[in-house]
């Protein structure tokens, strides 16, 4: 489905409003985080897409200068403000900070959505008397360009953003950062969506700044507590751990080739259309010969800082 007949079938934002109220009357038992930064555009469709979520909202705003807290004044979240440094600690900061008085907490970007069937999904759990799981993982929709990229590998992708409050935390990494839950997960049927790409030009200075970041975790070892533990035979995010540890033994350089070419050619990622042929190019070669480049720029310095 593309994102244009997507965002049809949403309501108008102020009947959105009159219904988050009214779901949110019957005492929740789920908070939903928010995090925020200048996102007027992006915030209106995450509000309207948890307007049926029997839950209470939150929204982190780390300093923005548009309209964003008013949009989530409108709405009837709470909000707290906290400068953003990385996301592994504005999520935690937000595990802590907030006045959570719900046992479950759900964690989203504004560029996030949750489709209709997740919505209710969610609901049916949360109803449930008896939960067995402290975490559920949630299966990723990536729309890139107003695309679907349905492949490449890249669906379904997993993330563990559903917990039961107090049982998580997000790992200390700066890049690819996953929540870790003390206690049993198990995997939700129905997709969320992550709308990567308003436009080119942001979507590359973004990554741009996020190359730096895995320049830096490439650099560090894989020792440090309080990490996903990669595992062949686990749940899809530590195997997507256990590949990205692989991945960083192949060599510099021709990896992202390697990497790119698996992507598009043996996982069929030519099947997503021209968007697809943009999205696989600088995702999945571009963006990881670029921190190539970077970890090889650092050494670079380092040998000649060595020699003064």
């Amino acid at each position: 489905m593309e994102l244009s007949a997507i965002t049809a079938a949403n309501q108008s934002q102020p009947e959105a409003r009159e219904r988050t109220a009214s779901v949110q009357g019957d005492c929740p038992n789920l908070s939903v985080v928010i995090l925020t930064y200048n996102e007027e555009v992006n915030l209106p469709e995450c509000l309207n897409s948890i307007r049926f979520l029997n839950c209470h909202v939150f929204v982190v705003d780390s300093g923005s200068n548009d309209r964003t807290v008013e949009i989530a004044k409108e709405s009837g979240a709470g909000i707290r403000y906290h400068p953003f440094d990385n996301y592994s600690l504005q999520r935690n900061w937000a595990l802590a900070n907030m006045p959570f008085d719900t046992p479950w907490v759900l964690h989203l970007d504004a560029d996030e959505r949750l489709t209709p069937e997740l919505v209710a999904e969610i609901n049916s759990v949360m109803a449930r008397p008896n939960i067995d799981a402290d975490g559920f993982l949630l299966r990723k929709r990536t729309i890139f360009m107003g695309r679907w990229i349905r492949h490449g590998g890249h669906y379904p992708s997993y993330h563990l953003r559903l917990f039961r409050t107090g049982r998580g935390r997000c790992e200390d990494r700066l890049y690819d950062q996953h929540f870790i839950v003390d206690g049993p997960i198990k995997p939700l049927q129905n997709d969320y969506m992550d709308i990567v790409a308003s436009d080119i030009s942001s979507w590359s200075l973004r990554h741009v700044r996020w190359a730096a970041m895995e320049a830096k975790e490439m650099a560090v070892t894989d020792d440090r507590t309080g990490q996903v533990a990669p595992d062949v035979m686990g749940n899809p995010i530590e195997r997507k751990r256990w590949w990205r540890k692989s991945y960083g033994h192949w060599p510099p350089f021709a990896r992202a080739f390697i990497y790119w070419v698996y992507r598009y050619f043996v996982r069929l990622g030519f099947l997503d259309g021209k968007e697809g042929l943009i999205f696989h190019y600088l995702q999945g070669f571009w963006f990881r010969f670029l921190v190539d480049a970077l970890m090889c720029e650092r050494e670079r310095n380092q040998m000649i800082g060595s020699l003064k």
